[in-house]
């Protein structure tokens, strides 16, 4: 991936702040944009938002003005007229969203995955293409320093070999158990709104690690079993998954719970000669070789515009920085994403491997 440079501060003085429109506030990575705002790089101008309540409780904790509030997304882009929208609604929304910015030249960021499905994945896609807007996926994986610097190491500097296997792990003891709040629960934990359970919400941060590492290669087959392993909290949706996805020369094993005894977020990288584990976002560990003995890294935190999501949401459309066709953030690798949990949903339900053309 090719880093732009950090802009000076005397530089960022004479870029205005990107007047962004938020879209619901039931999911709770919204925190991560209302408790930034003093950064200066962002104005929100408007927040759509259909439970007043959330709305009001939400905008209070912030100290934000009741005047940004809109009940209903098409009035808040009609009367505020933002340049961005970031969304933070269920996932099934997110198309919606994009039919309606799109048109007006919005730029978008969803919160992962980019679509309930690979049906609205396309037309999101071809909506963006068609009038010429950003269609970024924001993961938190993304902002971990530790995977650019696995990134080198696999595909720059070489220092394991070609690629065999990627194990991703991500999940935590599930949405109830960690307390998440009760408007986030309630579509999370919806098939229709989400599009499954831990296959979703956590199967997306393999599928899109592995489409990066790779450099967007399309796999050969999916394989995926799922389970209900606490049916009387998630009786809905499935609460652990397991996806394995071929390659011509390596696979992915991706594995995706509301069951872990902790929250985690790590990767193990497998080249023919060494390996890469990434534990964390700034821990991890390198063998290149069964004769050298394992080397250990604790790496600083991205720098901007890398080291959160809006700051690079803003960087990008205002043309500091480019986005490379499989980034993590892109269109064309959250595509691919969802093909792999498409074919991994349709793999869970027939007990079926699903092949690629």
């Amino acid at each position: 991936m090719l880093l732009s440079l950090t802009l000076s501060a005397q530089d960022s003085l004479r870029i205005p702040p990107l007047r962004i429109g938020i879209v619901g506030l039931s999911h709770s990575h919204v925190h991560g944009l209302l408790g930034r705002l003093d950064d200066g790089d962002i104005e929100i101008v408007g927040i759509s938002e259909g439970d007043e309540a959330l709305a009001q409780r939400l905008m209070k904790q912030y100290n934000l003005s009741p005047s940004l509030w809109y009940a209903s997304m098409d009035e808040m882009l009609s009367r505020t007229q933002p340049t961005a929208v970031a969304a933070f609604n269920s996932i099934y929304e997110h198309r919606e969203v994009v039919r309606a910015c799109a048109p007006k030249g919005i730029h978008v960021m969803v919160e992962k995955p980019l679509a309930v499905s690979l049906e609205h994945a396309e037309e999101m896609a071809r909506l963006a293409e068609i009038y010429g807007i950003y269609l970024l996926t924001n993961y938190e994986t993304t902002w971990y320093a530790t995977h650019y610097k696995a990134y080198e190491m696999l595909n720059h500097e070489k220092l394991i070999g070609p690629l065999r296997k990627v194990v991703v792990h991500d999940g935590h003891q599930g949405p109830q158990e960690i307390g998440v709040n009760a408007e986030f629960l309630d579509w999370l934990t919806d098939p229709n709104l989400n599009g499954g359970g831990a296959l979703m919400d956590f199967g997306c941060y393999g599928a899109n690690l592995v489409t990066w590492l790779s450099k967007g290669q399309v796999p050969q087959s999916v394989f995926a079993i799922t389970q209900q392993i606490k049916p009387a909290k998630y009786p809905k949706v499935d609460d652990e998954a397991t996806i394995v996805v071929t390659y011509p020369k390596m696979q992915a094993i991706i594995q995706a719970s509301w069951n872990w005894p902790y929250s985690r977020k790590d990767m193990e990288i497998y080249g023919k000669d060494g390996y890469i584990i990434v534990e964390n976002r700034n821990k991890m560990r390198l063998r290149i070789s069964e004769e050298f003995s394992e080397a250990y890294y604790e790496l600083p935190e991205m720098k901007a515009p890398f080291h959160d999501p809006f700051s690079y949401f803003a960087s990008v459309i205002q043309g500091k920085t480019e986005v490379q066709a499989y980034d993590l953030s892109a269109l064309p690798n959250n595509v691919i994403s969802m093909q792999i949990l498409e074919a991994a949903k349709e793999s869970a339900r027939t007990g079926r491997r699903v092949y690629f053309d």
